[in-house]
């Protein structure tokens, strides 16, 4: 396992130019955070604006951030050929209208192109310049059947909703109808790009450490960050997977995309996971599971008594999750990988944790040189092979890890 220093990380939209498009809405000033956010992760943005995004931002903001002069008229004569609406989606991978109001969702949905922005998006090459749509409106006006009957023609125009989201409104009110954060958007594109490696599989994933208490205040657990799970759970729902997260206790957000459920201690997550194992097809246990625990648990904190004496603590073994999951019958078991975090002899610990299992998988790597870092470098060991994953950032390793289990599930049942 190497430690040299990491070359830096190249962003997540590297290579790719949006056409980012703004129709009225007070919502617009969150574009100018996404325009940030899609340049931090590699890509180029050229930003279009409707006559009535012009009231909520100015061009010249959006200009600014951008480094891009921006079109607000399908009569802009700076193009040599007088085609704004045509050029400007030709070399484009994705339009991404965020935010994107009712009427203009009215304008897609009848293919109306009164002004540049509907205009592009009739224009666009849709095989290959995708339309991404972040609908921002009242709850009223999302709920209406008329604006239902836009969404659910457009959608099926070929057109991607990214939301919207449910909270508080511009106008006061709380409800559906609020467009997707910065970041929120930012990863939904990200993902969007990735390919649909498990599409239509299901996929549960623990993550983090466990917790086993010794009193209330007290309790055995270790340096896992959650990290490297999260990253899977993640690569999963990217890659077009229904994602299950089961975590231990970790400060982390939750990937977009997946289901979390939280627990605490080795049994809690053996509780959590054996009535989801069946209803899954792949199960990834990249959890740190406690191998023991406390054999009781006191009541009240233990206190110093001032003689110097040591509590004695009697240990029991943890349920083994893996091995478990492992054993259900053919008909309930998913396709299992194990994770082996050790802290010398990888590949051989890893190997006879593949044996011991029974599984068709184990990942392994060195924790200490991992715990609560951002990267990682892991070793794929099945019965006949072993395949390396050199370092680099967990999310790159983890779309790596995911590519893998896809190329050797079985068909669907």
């Amino acid at each position: 396992m190497r430690t040299e220093p990491l070359p830096p990380v190249a962003g997540l939209l590297a290579g790719r130019h949006i056409v980012l498009g703004l129709s009225g809405g007070v919502a617009c000033y969150k574009a100018a955070e996404l325009a940030r956010e899609l340049q931090r992760e590699g890509a180029t943005v050229q930003v279009v604006m409707t006559d009535a995004a012009c009231q909520f931002i100015t061009p010249a903001t959006m200009q600014a951030l951008t480094g891009r002069a921006v079109v607000t008229s399908q009569w802009d004569l700076r193009a040599p050929n007088a085609m704004p609406h045509i050029n400007l989606t030709r070399e484009a991978d994705a339009v991404l209208v965020a935010p994107a109001s009712a009427d203009f969702m009215a304008q897609l949905a009848q293919g109306r192109a009164g002004e540049i922005l509907s205009l592009l998006c009739l224009a666009r090459p849709r095989e290959r310049c995708p339309l991404l749509l972040a609908p921002a409106m009242n709850r009223e006006m999302w709920s209406h059947p008329a604006t239902q009957r836009n969404a659910a023609q457009l959608r099926a125009d070929g057109t991607v909703l990214l939301g919207p989201a449910a909270g508080d409104q511009a106008c006061g009110e709380v409800g559906d109808g609020r467009m997707l954060e910065a970041t929120e958007l930012c990863d939904e594109l990200v993902a969007f790009f990735q390919p649909k490696h498990l599409a239509g599989r299901s996929v549960l994933v623990t993550a983090g450490p466990t917790f086993e208490p010794i009193d209330p205040v007290r309790g055995i657990t270790n340096r896992s960050s959650g990290k490297m799970g999260f990253a899977i759970a993640r690569a999963a729902a990217e890659a077009g997977a229904r994602v299950t997260l089961v975590a231990g206790p970790v400060a982390l957000a939750t990937p977009r995309g997946a289901l979390r459920i939280d627990v605490g201690s080795a049994r809690e997550m053996l509780d959590a996971v054996l009535p989801l194992a069946p209803q899954h097809e792949v199960f990834v246990a990249t959890a740190a599971v406690a191998d023991w625990r406390p054999a009781e648990e006191a009541a009240h904190k233990i206190k110093k008594d001032g003689s110097g004496a040591v509590p004695a603590l009697a240990f029991v073994e943890n349920p083994d999750i893996l091995a478990t999951v492992a054993r259900l019958p053919a008909a309930q078991r998913p396709w299992c990988v194990g994770f082996a975090a050790e802290s010398q002899d990888v590949e051989r610990h890893a190997r006879a944790k593949l044996q011991k299992k029974g599984v068709p998988l184990v990942v392994g790597n060195l924790g200490p040189a991992t715990f609560g870092r951002n990267d990682n470098a892991l070793l794929l060991v099945e019965a006949d092979r072993t395949t390396e994953l050199p370092r680099a950032d967990k999310l790159t390793l983890a779309r790596q890890l995911v590519a893998a289990i896809a190329e050797r599930l079985p068909r669907p049942r």
